[in-house]
Parts: C-alpha cells; structure tokens; sequence
C-alpha cells in the first residue's frame, strides 16, 4: 500500500506528506454545541464569500507542533511511503541549519471535535514525538498527549486538558459529497496558523498507492506543507476530510489535493478513542489489480476483481480453500470492480464473521466461506539480492536456480520454490513490466517453477497453444504479484533454450 521538500532547518525526504488543508468549507464549530444546520445536501451556487461558513469554524482548527530527535540529514521518515509524484505533506520544520544530531519541531494541523479536548490529526504528524503542543486560534497553548495512531489511515487522536469547555466540529458524511461541490480547508501551512483556502472536490475514491485502504476525497482547495491532519469541510460547516496528501512534482501545492473521507476516518477515531487502538477484519490474502492483459489470460469477461497473489499459510482464505491464482470477484455479494475495494471491506467485517467469496478459478465461478480473522501487524522479511550461478535466459530474462546458498542469502525457507531472476535485457517485454533483477519468479500459468528448465518449458506450452501471454507469479522482496507477459515480443524478448545444468 515518495520524496518531500525540505523546509528551515530539517530536510524533508521528497514525500510531502501533504496536509491537506482541505478543511474548510464546513461550518459548525462554536463555543459548546456548534450551530450547524443538518448534513444535507448543498445547493451548488457560488458563493459571494466564504465568511458565515469559515468563522465559526476557525476556533476549532488547531496548530500542532511536535518535538522530535531528528538525525543529521532531517529526515523524519513520517506516514507512508507514496509513489511520486504523491508527495506526504510532510510538518514544516521551521529554522536554522540541518545539525549532525539535534531536536526539531514539526507543524502540522487538527481540530477538536469533542469540547473535552479530542484533537484528530494525521498519524505521520505526531510520530515518535517527544513532546505535542497544541495551539488554539486564540492562541491558548496545551500540552498534547496521544490516545491512539493507525498508522494504516494515518489517523491519530490526541488530547488536550482544558478548565473550560473547547470549541469543536462535528462529523459529515462523505458519502454524501459530490463532485463539484465547494469545500473549504483550514489549517497551519508553512507554520503560518489559521489559513482557509477555497476549493471543490474533483474527485472521489482515489487510490493513489498510500495504503490498502486508500479512497481519498480530492480537491483544488490550496493545501502546502504544515496542512497535515487539517480538516476539509462542507458547506454546512462538517468535516468530511482529513487533508493527508498532494500531487506534487515539486513539493507545492499545484491545485490536486486529497483527503481521508470522513465515512473512513470516523470509525477509526471512535476506536482509539474508546480503546486506543484499531481492530480490523483478515483474510489473509495479498492482492493486485487484474489488468486487461491478466484478464484475457485467465479467460475473464472483464478486467475486474482482486487477483490473488500470496495466501497466507493457516489464515482465513487459506482454510476456505482460497488458491493463488484465483480472482475475487465478490465478497458478501458486494462486487469487486477494482481490487483495492477488498482490503476496506474485509477490515469493516465483524472479527468471526463468516464471509461469501466469489472467486474465479479455472475459467468459472466458485463460491468459497471464510471465517474472517482479526488482523495483526506483518513483519516484513528483509530484502537480499545473491549473486546467482548458471544463468538461463527467456523472454529477456536471465535466470538462475535457487541453489542452497543463494536461497539462505534470500532468506528463503526451504520449501519455497522459484528461479531467480539475474538480468532483464533493456528492450524487453519484462523491464517494461517492472521485473528486476533479485525477483524470484515462482509460477508460470499457475504451474510451479522449480528450475529454469521449467519456466522454459512454460513458456514453450504457452507459445504452442498460441496464447498471447504467460502468467508468471513474481515474488519482489516479500511482495508476491502477477505479471502477465506477452509472447510476441522483439528478438530480444524471445525463449532461449536453457543451457547448464540446474540444481
């Protein structure tokens, strides 16, 4: 499931964790109870400003500044990596010059939403920190302490202490956001305080690679550094986003903002609230998207479900008889028209649970029952690339086999199989897929792969049957996914007969 900029005195990793400073356009804020009329459906007129939405609304928009031990180059390493240009809208760290081994301060943004003091912001603002000052409009200071983080949303809850009751916001729903309708964002940008920017949603469930869970709201509202875990709002003055990330090649904000929707966010507040932590449902299964190329391969009407890459062993879909290889096509009767809709709906399900899967396998449908799990934190193996011996070349490939020595160098238990992958010539149908050299290529037409003799032979049965791909599982590091490779490549990309000898 990305670089960052960097600003005063720490350097950011390019990721610009981008705090969205969607919040703005919902209203509702107030001393006590806000005001707001009911979360309905706007209509979409332009307004003449934005000034009975924002007012009410800023008393409840916090600054949060997080103090932190940052190493000699500053990086803080905060949130989920993205792929560029998808850019963390990393805290401001404001002052002075980059030191070998020193304390930073982080800004980023929140607001209240219980007058107790619950203060919701991005998980990435707060991590590791030593200290959390939160900062109201009014300029009243507190100390912060945090009650939970979901590293998987990038949602954190704090609290803060107050004599007196707080102003705060309440909650709308996103599901009933449409595009096109105006939004408003308020937050901290650039360690700035109180700042409201103007915008509408330009789309809604992104998926942009930040996590299993990615639906992101996005907008044109202006959001820069400092905005993270800022609150977009509705016209109606309720939050219906936490700004978390930008489309940015440069680290600014260049018009294409996004926001954890509050229909996914809310739920996950209200569990760390009550228990400081999140529970999700499990399956066990690593999933990819089924592109067209798969699609024809697997004998699919369309290009849609989760592919099934990896099934975790004595796991749920493991038990149900979950296969690598098969495509889900339904879960609970709700189909599946792009992969990452799975991973939300299985962590909603009740733990104990048991879910309908309809999967395809083998040119049908099949219905399978699985018991859902309670899922728990993946230790991730580390990555190793060996040397290998006797190269075998296919399809641009040169491939060697797991020799005991090499298979320890990988950390590879001793009844995993595959061939690893040594070279991937520059012209070739594999580089332009994304295999590398250090892959481990375990299936071909999901038939396992022991040597390269085999995969050769593989590829051969495809080509005599005339299809115009062969499905290879390829294991990257620990993250197994499909590729579906063409067959009628350049000269460069065609089988060559093994030679050597293999283990």
């Amino acid at each position: 499931m990305a670089p960052a900029g960097i600003a005063g005195s720490h350097r950011f990793r390019l990721r610009v964790f981008v705090l969205v400073l969607l919040a703005g356009l919902a209203g509702g804020l107030g001393e006590g109870r806000a005001g707001s009329p009911p979360d309905t459906p706007q209509q979409q007129t332009h307004p003449e400003d934005f000034v009975a939405v924002a007012k009410p609304l800023l008393g409840a928009v916090v600054n949060i500044s997080s103090e932190r031990r940052i190493s000699g180059k500053g990086e803080e390493g905060a949130g989920p990596a993205l792929p560029p240009p998808f850019n963390e809208l990393i805290p401001q760290h404001p002052g002075g010059q980059d030191q070998p081994s020193t304390k930073g301060v982080a800004l980023g943004s929140g607001f209240l939403i219980d007058p107790a003091g619950y203060v919701v912001t991005n998980a990435h603002v707060v991590e590791d920190a030593e200290s959390i000052t939160v900062v109201l409009h009014d300029r009243r200071e507190f100390k912060g302490r945090v009650i939970g983080r979901d590293g998987r949303t990038d949602l954190a809850l704090l609290k803060i202490d107050s004599p007196e009751p707080l102003p705060y916001v309440l909650w709308g729903n996103s599901d009933k956001a449409e595009v096109g309708q105006w939004i408003l964002a308020i937050g901290n940008p650039f360690g700035l305080g109180g700042t409201v920017t103007a915008g509408i949603i330009s789309a809604k469930a992104r998926d942009i690679g930040a996590g299993p869970y990615d639906a992101f709201l996005q907008t044109d509202a202006p959001i820069n550094r400092g905005n993270s875990g800022g609150p977009m709002f509705n016209m109606n003055g309720r939050v219906i986003g936490i700004n978390t990330a930008i489309f940015s090649p440069t680290g600014g904000s260049i018009g294409i903002g996004f926001a954890i929707p509050s229909s996914l966010a809310r739920p996950v507040i209200d569990q760390l609230r009550s228990t400081g932590e999140v529970k999700r449902g499990w399956l066990g299964v690593a999933i990819q998207s089924v592109s067209h190329d798969i699609a024809d391969n697997l004998g699919l009407p369309r290009a849609e479900g989760a592919l099934v890459a990896d099934v975790d062993k004595g796991g749920p879909a493991d038990k149900a008889g979950v296969e690598v290889g098969d495509v889900i096509l339904r879960y609970n009767g709700q189909a599946l028209d792009r992969a990452h809709r799975l991973p939300r709906l299985v962590a909603d399900s009740r733990i104990g649970s048991q879910a309908k899967l309809t999967v395809w396998r083998e040119g049908r449908e099949k219905t399978l029952h699985a018991r859902i799990g309670q899922l728990k934190p993946r230790v991730v193996k580390a990555e190793h690339v060996a040397p290998p011996s006797a190269e075998k070349s296919s399809l641009g490939l040169a491939v060697a086999p797991l020799t005991p020595k090499v298979r320890g160098e990988l950390g590879l238990q001793s009844g995993e199989q595959g061939v690893l992958v040594r070279g991937v010539a520059a012209d070739s149908e594999a580089a332009s897929r994304g295999i590398v050299p250090g892959d481990l290529i375990q299936q071909a037409d999901h038939q396992a792969i022991t040597s390269p003799v085999e995969l050769h032979k593989a590829i051969e049965r495809a080509r005599q049957s005339k299809r115009p791909s062969v499905l290879l599982l390829v294991r990257h590091g620990d993250v197994p996914h499909f590729v579906a490779l063409p067959l009628n490549g350049t000269e460069s990309s065609r089988a060559v007969p093994p030679r050597g000898h293999e283990d």
